[in-house]
């Protein structure tokens, strides 16, 4: 596993998170020595939806509007439904995400995360994956979607669901590793 000692990670989301999808990426990235921040809109304690219900609550790290992206090496976007369709309402939430794309730093998002990504604009030509029921948006926003447990392009780590998380966990670990990628 690469070591992540120096990196900061972002993981951004809202209520109603996919809850494996932040716990599990969470604890890989710290057990591969990262700091990761839990960055929300919200201050406090944010809820988790667990598959069919709600789950756990936990804790903010840090504000959205106290933080910068300057601040941190790589994004995160966990899925669940609530959560993506209430931070792609969210102007610096997308502001935020973009920041990432736009310069290059490792974004992964699983499942119903990279719904955020299409309000950056920036994902036209990017070859991803997500939760099917995403595909026709991605499609229309310019993406290459295709059906793979993970994909990467540049960078951009995407998964189509929580079964997906071992692939999707290694593959960002292996990205943020990496660092920048500066586009040609």
């Amino acid at each position: 596993m690469a070591s992540l000692s120096n990196r900061k990670v972002a993981i951004l989301t809202e209520e109603g998170f996919e809850q494996v999808e932040l716990t599990s990426p969470k604890q890989a990235l710290e057990a591969a020595g990262a700091i990761v921040h839990v960055i929300s809109p919200k201050s406090g304690t944010i809820k988790a939806w667990d598959k069919t219900n709600w789950g756990i609550e936990i804790n903010v790290d840090r504000q959205l509007s106290e933080v910068s992206p300057d601040e941190y090496d790589a994004l995160v976007l966990p899925g669940g439904v609530l959560n993506p369709d209430k931070l792609r309402q969210n102007k610096d939430a997308v502001a935020f995400a973009s920041a990432f794309l736009d310069e290059g730093k490792p974004v992964a998002a699983i499942c119903h995360g990279p719904q955020l990504l299409i309000e950056t604009g920036l994902i036209k030509g990017r070859r991803l994956t997500s939760y099917p029921s995403l595909q026709t948006d991605l499609k229309n926003a310019g993406a290459d979607w295709v059906d793979q447990e993970v994909v990467v392009d540049q960078g951009l780590v995407t998964s189509r669901r929580p079964a997906d998380l071992d692939a999707f966990n290694r593959k960002a670990i292996e990205e943020i590793g990496e660092g920048v990628h500066h586009h040609v």
